[in-house]
């Protein structure tokens, strides 16, 4: 007994200096999660479809053992262990069916759906910070591109060896593919001005998932950015719409929360009215927001007053500086505009509008 102890260890001990070893350890493991991920993916079905909690809890042990045990086979095959039986049979017999065409489709699939949970798991740890920041957006920008670019390459890798699988050449297939790439490509400089666009964007940080945009000057194309990708923006719009647009039909954009953001607050007040005291009126309202222990949080300096900015038919118009944290203009700016209108009616000073320019 001893005696075989020791050739085993002796093997194994040959077996794991050698690089393919750890290779199909890593592949075991790999192949061996996925089915033991799909089989609880089936457990918790038949939970949903009211099968008893006890056969449930059974087939769970079941399954966990059986994955245990078949994993061992494969593992003691693919090391060479001969001597220890069956345990060496199954695992041969596993690795033959695994290397047959339907075996090898059905492990290039499972470990496609580990690659995909696997890259999920990878990206969840990117954790973008709960405030607004540049780091938080970049961060949230970051996990929707490296989502979208780790599951095409998956799918891609997985498509062509379930081909390979099927007895196709994807060598010569990826050659053709190349040179009808050549001939579509001038067809589809459309695409690829979108994706050059894009890669540009993310480089220079010129907006991400978060910030309020608006896209060629268009009103309509105003928003919250949702999702980039390096072919599309997509918005959504104050009213819920969302607009999609390609990266390459954008020729300018205007970013409302990129580092900090301002609310120029305009106060149109009656000629016939004092102008010194309503002056005075705007300063107290400003500063009296400033200091207001819910709101100076969001100030990056003291409100600055302009003075009398317009003099038209319809009368004057006085103009204050806010300079806050990005996104918290309009929130600033609809406090101001009910914090002047009930102040200047209360100095008897008739007003015509309050708007931002």
């Amino acid at each position: 007994m001893n005696t075989q102890i020791n050739d085993v260890l002796e093997q194994l001990q040959r077996e794991w200096v050698k690089p393919q070893a750890w290779l199909s350890l890593l592949l075991i493991w790999a192949l061996s999660l996925g089915i033991w991920r799909l089989g609880k993916l089936l457990l918790s079905w038949l939970g949903m479809l009211g099968f008893p909690a006890k056969i449930l809890s059974s087939l769970r042990w079941v399954w966990h053992f059986l994955m245990l045990y078949l994993g061992c086979s494969v593992l003691i095959h693919s090391t060479g262990l001969s001597s220890l039986e069956p345990l060496y049979s199954q695992g041969e017999t596993i690795t033959t069916w695994f290397g047959a065409s339907i075996g090898r489709i059905l492990g290039v699939v499972i470990l496609a759906y580990v690659a995909w949970w696997g890259s999920e798991k990878l990206i969840a740890r990117i954790v973008p910070s709960e405030d607004f920041n540049r780091r938080s957006v970049r961060a949230t920008t970051l996990k929707s591109i490296l989502g979208s670019t780790l599951r095409g390459v998956i799918v891609v890798i997985a498509a062509l060896e379930v081909l390979q699988s099927l007895g196709l050449n994807t060598a010569a297939l990826l050659a053709g593919v190349s040179i009808l790439g050549v001939a579509v490509s001038f067809g589809a400089q459309s695409l690829i001005r979108d994706v050059l666009s894009g890669f540009f964007v993310l480089l220079e940080d010129q907006y991400g998932v978060g910030d309020i945009i608006t896209i060629n000057g268009n009103a309509a194309l105003s928003g919250g950015v949702e999702r980039l990708t390096l072919r599309v923006t997509q918005i959504r719009a104050l009213d819920g719409v969302v607009h999609i647009v390609p990266n390459g039909q954008i020729t300018s954009v205007s970013v409302s929360s990129k580092d900090w953001s301002r609310w120029v607050g305009n106060v149109m007040v009656d000629y016939h009215s004092d102008v010194d005291q309503a002056l005075g009126v705007v300063r107290q309202v400003a500063q009296d927001l400033y200091n207001d222990p819910q709101w100076n949080p969001i100030f990056l300096e003291e409100p600055r007053l302009e003075g009398v900015t317009l003099l038209d038919l319809t009368g004057m118009q006085l103009r204050v500086l806010f300079k806050v944290q990005p996104k918290e203009q309009w929130k600033l700016g609809r406090e101001f505009n009910y914090r002047i209108k009930k102040a200047l009616e209360g100095a008897g000073i008739a007003t015509l509008a309050q708007q931002e320019d």
